[in-house]
């Protein structure tokens, strides 16, 4: 399993939301390119960007903080928010981008990803954000009538590389992640699965490992490495050593 640490970008800083509601941010760096290099150096393998104001107006709005991170590592990074269509895709990935999340448009789109992942094999991973189990969309504005594990089916044979797993209740909440519902979700699929939303400290990183044999291979963590309740370093040496802390 690896811990890879979360930069959303809201009008080009560094911030973090609570429960994906945009009026409840709070601004923890203005120059996120700063923000990328300083989890590299704490031996992040992998860097997971979002773009939380296209997420909402459904296209790209943050393409200058995300060059600049981009220019700033060496490391891989992957990016969701505001990916509606293949042009979107193209220009992102040609930037330097490792892979794409699409959210809202594989719940509305399901056959975008079918056609990302023809084009872009091993570049194109699902994001899927719940709300009691239901999914969200939009930014996490609106809610579905589909269950997560339900979406996730519709892209088994389609060579997603991840499904990105968040539940909205805990994000930026500091309260741990659904261990339950995220194990539910990687044993339902053969797509390997990212836990996203509440993972607040070197426990929750131990329960998820814990249910790495069911198919989950990476944790995202975003406010409590900012506020010091994870310590990269510390994260990623646990991860690495496979034993409980």
């Amino acid at each position: 399993m690896i811990v890879i640490p979360a930069i959303d970008l809201k009008e080009g800083n560094c911030v973090r939301l609570e429960q994906g509601e945009m009026n409840r941010d709070t601004i923890f760096s203005d120059s996120p390119a700063e923000q990328a290099l300083k989890w590299e150096q704490a031996g992040a393998e992998l860097l997971h960007l979002v773009d939380l104001d296209g997420a909402f107006a459904g296209a790209p709005k943050n393409k200058g903080a995300i060059e600049a991170i981009l220019k700033a590592i060496t490391i891989p990074a992957q990016l969701g928010g505001g990916i509606r269509d293949i042009a979107t895709i193209e220009a992102y990935l040609s930037l330097g981008l490792s892979r794409l999340i699409i959210g809202t448009a594989a719940q509305r789109n399901p056959e975008l990803v079918v056609e990302a992942c023809r084009k872009f094999p091993g570049q194109i991973v699902v994001g899927i954000d719940a709300k009691n189990g239901i999914v969200a969309v939009q930014g996490w504005a609106e809610l579905t009538d589909i269950t997560a594990v339900d979406l996730a089916h519709k892209f088994e044979d389609c060579g997603v590389s991840a499904v990105i797993y968040t539940d909205i209740s805990r994000d930026g909440m500091m309260g741990g992640p659904n261990i339950e519902a995220t194990k539910a979700l990687a044993e339902a699929i053969s797509i390997p699965v990212i836990a996203s939303g509440g993972v607040s400290s070197l426990k929750d990183i131990e329960n998820l490992m814990a249910i790495e044999p069911s198919g989950v291979t990476g944790a995202i963590t975003g406010k409590a490495i900012y506020t010091g309740s994870i310590n990269l370093k510390e994260a990623i040496a646990l991860t690495r050593r496979g034993v409980k802390c």
